[in-house]
């Protein structure tokens, strides 16, 4: 059987159109589904988490986040393997039914005020079931328009798909301004649970357009040939020649592709509002405009690695990253809220506690309680956005932060029972919160002192690196894979990197601020996981732009 899309002599006919079309807006609303959890966590922990301290709640609410990414790679061996088995189109229907489906059910979940503890354990639930079918969807989506594509145009037509997890991230931007703009209050209350119950719209309007399509003509070929795999899983995984490959693919182009877009987007959004204390109306609409301006991007790289090949735009994008994010982070606070410089050098803060009694405040299945006295410090200047210094005090004694010339004094609330514990939280956090004030340092970032033009510019850079590393990466990875496990084999290491490497940042970040009290500390794990791909990619992982795939 022919490959209809080589006959055509490359022109986009209203066939691929068709095909890049509909592919694009499934992953589209799949990504919308994704991020609205992760634009709304503050909410989320609000209605979820309450039995908890604020700090503890938002932390618990970003690891129910990750908890979505932490099973994508098992999403992508389920349905990479039944792929490869029964065809592409079918198995990326299914994950979209199951994405939609678990998206809606959290906009109808009762909260921790209505069922207890039984609220966060079916939101987690629901997270997982939304994690395993992302797994599938992006393998299925890139492998489908992939072997639909001309020799010559397989990055530019996969690029498409690449630009649809920025535009999920902006649509559900979008939605969720709307609703909060005109709800007011009652947009925490019960409003936030609106853009979760619309995506059952977007669902059956997605579903009948793929409905509409056919299978990928190289799946027909192989079926017809009698060449598709028995096992993908074992030919994928268990022989070295394509198991190398799969390692290399991780390690030295998704994990960075995965830091870097996570930086560029997500942690952005995050550092925004959390730690530089923007208003979440004034950081979304500059997000959203950063989106809006560097989404072509992902088109002209995609484009141009059908030129120059993928390799050197994705090593490039991830060596730039690695290069610029402090300067380029550092520059958001001084353009987003220079008052945080200002209170820092006139009142510099610093955490006076034993050194032992200090934990790396990271717990990724949610079961440690950080009750010692410099964890409780520390945790409430992380979270406060408040920069400050560490200062050894002698064993066994009680934390203090220093404020500029006066001091506070945290308290040991392991021995505390939940009474006691929650009264000394809310006096400590008084303390704290009027020391603070008094120094200069901002409750929330000054409308007026925000340079909109400069943070919009800094945070389209960042896209645009976003837009390097991701144009290129699909075409890439279906190149470097045969047709009978192509989607098994390029589905795990791209949900691993972007699962695992690129889910976890957030979280990651936050526990190393509070260790080291330095804001940027967190941006260390995607500088440092950005350069070791570079290294590996350029090292070992090969060009393929010009590779005829299928075989």
């Amino acid at each position: 059987m022919a490959n209809s899309s080589t006959q055509s002599g490359g022109a986009l006919t209203t066939g691929h159109k068709r095909v890049i079309f509909a592919s694009s807006l499934g992953t589209v609303f799949e990504w919308y589904d994704f991020y609205l959890y992760g634009s709304l966590a503050a909410i989320i922990a609000k209605q979820f988490f309450s039995g908890l301290n604020p700090t503890s709640a938002y932390i618990f609410a970003l690891l129910a986040f990750a908890a979505g990414f932490a099973v994508r790679p098992f999403g992508a061996l389920l349905f990479g393997r039944f792929g490869d088995m029964i065809g592409r189109k079918y198995t990326f229907l299914v994950t979209i039914v199951i994405m939609g489906s678990s998206t809606f059910l959290v906009g109808c979940l009762p909260n921790y005020a209505s069922i207890g503890v039984a609220a966060p354990i079916i939101l987690i639930a629901l997270r997982l079931l939304q994690g395993l079918a992302l797994g599938g969807e992006y393998g299925g989506a890139a492998t489908y328009v992939a072997e639909h594509a001309p020799p010559g145009k397989r990055g530019l037509y996969t690029s498409w798909i690449q630009t649809t997890a920025t535009l999920g991230l902006f649509l559900s931007l979008v939605v969720i301004l709307i609703f909060r703009l005109s709800m007011g209050a009652a947009f925490d209350d019960w409003g936030w649970r609106i853009p979760f119950l619309l995506s059952s719209l977007l669902l059956m309007v997605s579903v009948y357009i793929r409905m509409q399509l056919q299978e990928s003509p190289l799946f027909q070929q192989m079926k017809a040939e009698g060449k598709s795999s028995k096992a993908p899983l074992t030919e994928s995984f268990a022989r070295w020649g394509n198991g190398k490959i799969v390692l290399l693919a991780l390690f030295g182009a998704t994990a960075g592709q995965a830091v870097v877009w996570y930086a560029g987007q997500f942690y952005a959004l995050f550092f925004l509002t959390q730690t530089l204390k923007i208003d979440s109306t004034t950081a979304y609409l500059l997000i959203a405009g950063s989106l809006a301006i560097a989404t072509p991007f992902f088109v002209f790289f995609g484009w141009w690695s059908d030129k120059i090949g993928r390799k050197p735009i994705v090593m490039a994008g991830c060596l730039i990253a690695a290069l610029t994010f402090f300067p380029i982070f550092k520059a958001l606070t001084h353009y987003g809220n220079p008052a945080i410089e200002q209170a820092q050098a006139a009142n510099p803060v610093s955490v006076v506690a034993d050194p032992a009694t200090c934990s790396f405040q990271f717990d990724p299945i949610g079961k440690t309680v950080f009750l010692s006295s410099c964890d409780i410090a520390k945790a409430k200047l992380a979270k406060a956005g408040v920069p400050y210094d560490n200062t050894v005090a002698p064993a066994g004694s009680v934390a203090t932060v220093k404020i500029g010339p006066n001091t506070v004094s945290a308290f040991e609330g392991a021995t505390l029972d939940p009474i006691a514990l929650k009264a000394a939280q809310d006096g400590f956090a008084k303390q704290m919160d009027d020391g603070l004030k008094a120094a200069g340092y901002p409750a929330k970032a000054d409308p007026t002192q925000i340079n909109i033009g400069m943070v919009l510019l800094l945070l389209t850079i960042l896209v645009i690196y976003v837009t390097m590393v991701y144009g290129p990466i699909a075409a890439w990875l279906v190149e470097l894979f045969p047709t009978r496990i192509r989607y098994t084999s390029m589905s795990l290491p791209y949900h691993i990197g972007n699962g695992w490497f690129g889910g976890f940042l957030p979280t990651t970040a936050f526990a190393l601020v509070a260790l080291t009290g330095n804001i940027y500390s967190g941006l260390w794990y995607p500088v440092i996981v950005a350069s070791a791909t570079f290294v590996i990619g350029c090292l070992f992982l090969r060009e393929t732009k010009d590779v005829d795939i299928s075989k």
